[in-house]
């Protein structure tokens, strides 16, 4: 595979694109002693993009040549990620900084998609790219913007032109609770237990499954029985915590991260040793430069003082692409690839990470860890509501006065949710319907706020709960536009590997777009995605649209 135009050659030089000598001095000089391993290639791709603003064709080229691949191989991968941009010899590069302006849904409710335009219309674009996004876990202060890595909260459009004009492109660090701080209060007290032999893997998944605790992420697997079918494996085994949240409505993990980040830590290096893992890799998403940061000062933090000892921490860092928060996805992106889905079966928990078991969390999941230990099972689970079990981390944003992360218990109702966390509906707004489970979960409308928010609770509405991210509507938004928002959303983050997600959500969009809600069109769309599309991408990208249908029949 060809990317661009290739250099002039001499006859006895192989065709195609030439190696250029300052190119693979270049390449050698910024990956320094750094492994050339395949696996590592995007993370390698982020270091040009960084350094150089963009990836330019001749670095990919030596790069090919110093890890021993083919060029299609860097092409490929490249590509694939919405972070990395690739220029050709005949190209111009970017302009050295990128405004990203999110529009996905919360976002899109608070004005983004004006914020955007009126951004465009005052810049130089040889100096300022803008660019529409999507979801950069920041709805809680819709509209969201990041000027390089420094996000800019409730955005307008002067505030985006005075951090433009202060050149402030690095992320701020927020305050949270550092090493010495989290151990002075009991920190890794649980980790010693496990390591002492004082509390045996069977004891930590049994209490795991007594309190309850499931994935957090959208499944809702029991969290013990995971760790049980992994501890029966044979070696080598390896811990992934998928911490690219990239659902629109969803940024709990950040919440978590950028004020507690060592409950994480503890809990992933709990859940290695339980099931006897030989390394922990953290998949943490590009659109989080502070959460990077933070985890970067900490794991080294953990080497420098003895806590990691035989089981490293690893951090990958995404690459912009939504699709890796399927699990298969993330691995293959972990394994220097395109983030494409794999078949099941087999499981990662059997064939997972490098071709071995793979115990997979969301950040979430661990981050309980440690207070089931020391709290025991019991107080956790006592914590839901209707007979459900344990808190939940609930991302609220939309139309209501107070959004934020709203740690609630499971079980809990919309309507209970809006009115004592949230502090009810914007001034002048009237509830009219909810995301209960961001873009993917399906609309409910008001009429359907009673109904208790866990794993399984809202099947019988065609809508899911997955990651706990509620976006709120009100009677001043139109469901269809909503619909299509999230539709677009779908086509834009689809891998394309398999047609009827890749046509099926391009066509569902078009036929929004235009205005057509046939029933029978959309239906007939509808089974094809959901029966034959490879994940759950493809799968559930129609629930909106179908809830539309379903619950606001008033909007035709």
């Amino acid at each position: 595979m060809s990317f661009g135009k290739g250099l002039s050659r001499k006859p006895s030089q192989p065709k195609g694109r030439q190696l250029e000598d300052a190119a693979l001095a270049e390449v050698r000089n910024l990956l320094g002693d750094e492994p050339r391993r395949r696996d590592l290639l995007i993370e390698h791709l982020h270091k040009f993009q960084d350094a150089y603003g963009c990836l330019e064709a001749r670095h990919m080229r030596a790069l090919a040549a110093e890890m021993r691949l083919s060029q299609a191989e860097i092409y490929e991968v490249a590509s694939f990620y919405h972070h990395f941009d690739i220029v050709r010899e005949d190209e111009t590069k970017p302009a050295p900084v990128t405004v990203r302006v999110c529009d996905s849904i919360a976002c899109s409710l608070k004005g983004a998609d004006e914020l955007a335009a009126a951004l465009e219309s005052g810049v130089d674009p040889k100096n300022v790219r803008i660019q529409k996004v999507p979801c950069i876990g920041r709805c809680a202060s819709a509209p969201a913007v990041q000027v390089g890595k420094r996000a800019v909260d409730n955005a307008s459009e002067m505030s985006v032109r005075a951090t433009l004009f202060e050149g402030s492109v690095d992320p701020v660090i927020p305050e949270y609770t550092k090493l010495d701080a989290y151990k002075s209060a009991g920190g890794y007290n649980v980790l010693e237990r496990i390591r002492s032999g004082e509390l045996a893997a069977a004891d930590i998944a049994d209490m795991a499954l007594a309190a309850g605790l499931r994935g957090l992420g959208g499944a809702g697997f029991p969290t013990g029985t995971k760790w049980k079918i992994v501890n029966d494996l044979p070696g080598p085994k390896y811990l992934t915590i998928n911490g690219d949240e990239g659902e629109p409505g969803t940024f709990k993990d950040r919440y978590h991260l950028e004020s507690d980040p060592h409950r994480l830590l503890e809990g992933a290096l709990v859940a290695a040793h339980a099931i006897s893992a030989d390394r922990v890799y953290l998949y943490m998403r590009d659109e989080y430069p502070a959460v990077l940061e933070i985890l970067k000062t900490e794991i080294a933090a953990l080497r420098a003082a003895g806590i990691i000892t035989s089981i490293d921490i690893e951090l990958r860092r995404g690459a912009g692409a939504y699709i890796c928060g399927e699990e298969s996805a993330m691995i293959e992106s972990i394994e220097g690839k395109r983030g494409l889905p794999r078949h099941r079966p087999p499981f990662i928990a059997q064939v997972g990470l490098f071709g071995r078991p793979t115990l997979n969390h969301n950040v979430e999941t661990l981050f309980w860890i440690r207070d089931i230990v020391e709290k025991g099972p019991e107080w956790f689970a006592e914590q839901g509501r209707r007979g459900h079990k344990g808190f939940r981390s609930f991302s609220v944003s939309g139309r209501v006065k107070e959004p934020g992360v709203k740690l609630a218990p499971a079980g809990i109702t919309m309507n209970e949710l809006l009115n004592e966390f949230c502090g009810g509906m914007e001034e002048g707004h009237s509830f009219k319907g909810y995301l209960p489970g961001g873009a993917s979960g399906g609309i409910l409308p008001a009429s359907l706020a009673d109904e208790p928010l866990d794993f399984g609770t809202l099947d019988k509405h065609g809508c899911f709960i997955g990651s706990h991210a509620i976006v709120v509507f009100s009677d001043q938004d139109d469901m269809r536009d909503a619909a299509l928002n999230l539709m677009r959303f779908f086509k834009h983050e689809s891998c394309g590997q398999c047609t009827p997600c890749r046509s099926g959500t391009d066509k569902m969009e078009q036929l929004l777009a235009n205005g057509d809600w046939d029933k029978n069109k959309i239906a007939d769309l509808d089974a094809v995605m959901r029966s034959a599309s490879i994940c759950g991408l493809g799968q559930a990208a129609s629930n909106p649209v179908a809830s539309v249908l379903k619950f606001f029949s008033e909007e035709f």
